[in-house]
């Protein structure tokens, strides 16, 4: 278990700069959204997002040179878990789904978040895996409280998926950000209730299910970043930035439809 002098604990500057950079992004999707459709390009994706945050924002696409990664945004197209490169050559399908994943980085402090697109002609069961993943995602974020526990995230997310008869990405997992894209804790997706770390007002992280329709086995492939489904099953993946607040919650990278659609978030006093 990640000790609690290894997570660092934003004070009010921190947590308002997070803010400004969890909105700066939910800008950013709700940009993209026009552009995520059939016969666009991932590489365009990600060219579109890379203008888009430095020259209309003025910020920084933080993925770009982590770790050596050489793109803005991660596309992951169907079978792909997590970590699909963008490419010249890969044309969206009328019948695929994506994950695109953004991180944004503005005076010094980091936001991370995800959004699942369906294509027009996506199968009804792609449609229900998308469905679920959103859901698992926020079955998380509602336990997050102080006192409660990373095994409480972990437990709603597993329970949740099993129940809708999917599988959990054991590999990959949420994570602390502020300064640096990945800090402590690390944020398991399963878990037992009770366990783990407990959570502090300050607190930021990621949670990020990533959900399978077959086995949880995955593979990267030879480009040394790409994560696929060992089945070729379809994938999907959800995330949001979140603050941990004196009485509960705060989604940092909250988007505007999700305001709009009565989910319970972005709530400051949420218990």
């Amino acid at each position: 278990m990640t000790p609690l002098t290894q997570v660092t604990i934003k004070n009010n500057a921190a947590i308002s700069l997070m803010r400004e950079s969890g909105a700066m992004l939910a800008q950013v999707f709700k940009a993209l959204d026009e552009q995520v459709k059939p016969g666009v390009t991932t590489l365009q994706l990600d060219e579109f997002v890379e203008h888009y945050i430095v020259d209309v924002l003025g910020a920084i696409p933080a993925s770009k040179g982590q770790y050596g990664y050489p793109y803005s945004i991660n596309t992951s197209v169907n079978e792909v878990v997590c970590h699909g490169m963008p490419n010249a050559k890969h044309v969206i399908d009328d019948r695929d789904i994506l994950n695109i994943d953004i991180t944004l980085k503005h005076q010094g402090y980091i936001a991370d978040s995800s959004k699942m697109y369906v294509m027009p002609n996506a199968s009804d069961a792609a449609q229900t895996l998308v469905n679920n993943t959103v859901k698992a995602l926020w079955r998380g974020i509602t336990q997050v409280k102080p006192g409660a526990t990373l095994g409480d995230i972990g437990h709603a997310i597993g329970t949740f998926a099993r129940l809708k008869g999917l599988s959990v990405v054991r590999e990959y997992c949420g994570h602390g950000i502020g300064t640096e894209m990945h800090e402590a804790p690390e944020v398991l997706h399963f878990g037992r209730p009770g366990t783990g770390l407990k959570l502090i007002p300050g607190m930021t992280f990621t949670i990020e299910p990533m959900l399978n329709q077959g086995s949880h086995r995955v593979k990267t492939l030879k480009d040394g970043w790409t994560v696929v489904t060992r089945d070729r099953a379809l994938s999907a993946q959800a995330e949001h930035t979140l603050l941990v607040t004196p009485t509960g919650f705060e989604v940092l990278t909250l988007r505007e439809e999700e305001k709009l659609s009565g989910l319970p978030a972005n709530t400051r006093s949420h218990t």
